[in-house]
């Protein structure tokens, strides 16, 4: 692009900034998107792939339904590993009983499909599951999942091809931003210097380069994760998003069930919950499983805190309660990693507009896969109303 004037820059070309400056140039802006590194690689490539509005609560349900609308379009143009296998929820006990049939009910209300299915109809869809364990599934066959270390890379070059008013950059620093004479100032560390009507920061747990009192300030905690990946495993009958258990006992849509405030941890359950272990799996498309999570908290300012070890004794009770629920025979650990993202414990994201332009945009926590695109869509069209 032969001017440095921009409608709107975007830093940060994770799937929450990726996604602002999508809908930026939908609406017809010229549009900058910047990248620190040489492509992302933060909590939008460490996760699981799982898009699954059925776990959202309140707008970010409507968010989620968005999101996957969005991503199934975009799929049936250009391949961003969008597949459509469905999410299921696996009741283990009585109480995760109760607590499905009352998200089904509430899923009725709301129009959006959701099966009940019986142990017979799981454990025939699904025979990895141990007939011990489930008891009753919850089946929403229109959700979707992608392959994390590669959809992000592909709905770029998506994007970069469908829009001429868009400028993605990456492998650029911002130094700095300010408002000066009505529109904002950047520098980079490459000396480019760029200038815009608006900005909108989508910069996750980075705090020290821009804004960083804010940050300090804010309340945002980062969140540590532990995930495990298995040798594929074609022949392991696991399609799909596979929640469990522990996932119900979590997930923010049962929190709004009539039972939910009554429920009781069993003691087994304790030392899981203590590391917020939530058993899901997510078979690949090269045929692996992914196996988590956990999770740690530290401030934003103090994520060294988290470490950056694995710490075995997790990875050991995720894969003992991972047995519990599935033939874990064949499942050979070939990888295992932490991944890290932001969120706030009373937000459920973090908003901060300076000077109505500059507009800091970070902390969705884990909703980012599924509801990114819904939320960016609502918030463009709030910053250029």
């Amino acid at each position: 692009m032969k001017s440095n004037h921009f409608d709107v820059i975007v830093i940060g070309a994770g799937i929450l900034g990726t996604f602002h400056a999508y809908h930026a140039a939908e609406l017809g802006k010229k549009v900058l998107l910047l990248e620190k590194d040489p492509f992302p690689v933060n909590a939008t490539v460490r996760n699981f792939g799982q898009v699954v509005p059925s776990g959202m609560s309140s707008d970010w349900f409507q968010f989620g339904v968005y999101s996957t609308r969005l991503y199934k379009t975009i799929q049936s143009q250009f391949d961003i590993s969008i597949r459509e296998n469905g999410s299921v929820y696996i009741a283990s006990d009585p109480d995760e009983q109760q607590l499905i049939h009352e998200l089904k009910q509430r899923m009725d209300e709301r129009n959006y499909e959701a099966h009940l299915l019986s142990k017979a109809q799981c454990l025939e869809k699904w025979p990895a599951l141990k007939s011990e364990y489930c008891l009753e599934g919850l089946f929403f066959p229109q959700e979707v999942s992608a392959e994390p270390e590669s959809t992000i890379h592909r709905l770029l070059l998506y994007i970069s091809a469908k829009f001429s008013t868009l400028h993605y950059q990456p492998d650029t620093t911002v130094l700095s931003c300010d408002t000066v004479e009505g529109v904002v100032k950047i520098s980079t560390d490459t000396h480019d210097k760029f200038t815009a009507d608006k900005v909108i920061i989508c910069n996750g747990s980075e705090f020290k380069l821009l804004f960083s009192d804010l940050f300090r300030k804010s309340g945002i905690v980062v969140s540590k994760l532990h995930m495990l990946r298995s040798a594929p495993l074609p022949k392991l009958a696991l399609e799909g998003n596979i929640l469990t258990g522990l996932t119900i006992r979590r997930y923010e849509s049962f929190e709004e069930c009539p039972s939910f405030p009554t429920l009781q941890t069993p003691p087994a359950l304790q030392e899981l919950r203590q590391w917020g272990i939530h058993i899901l799996f997510k078979k690949a498309a090269d045929g692996s499983v992914i196996l988590g999570d956990s999770h740690e908290y530290a401030a934003v300012n103090q994520p060294e805190k988290l470490g950056f070890e694995i710490n075995q004794h997790i990875n050991n009770l995720m894969l003992a309660e991972a047995a519990r629920i599935i033939d874990m025979e064949s499942f050979q650990v070939a990888s295992s990693w932490a991944g890290y993202y932001s969120q706030h414990p009373e937000k459920d994201i973090v908003e901060i507009d300076i000077e109505n332009k500059i507009h800091i945009r970070t902390a969705i926590g884990g909703k980012g896969m599924t509801s990114s695109a819904g939320y960016a869509q609502k918030s463009i069209e709030r910053i250029f109303e």
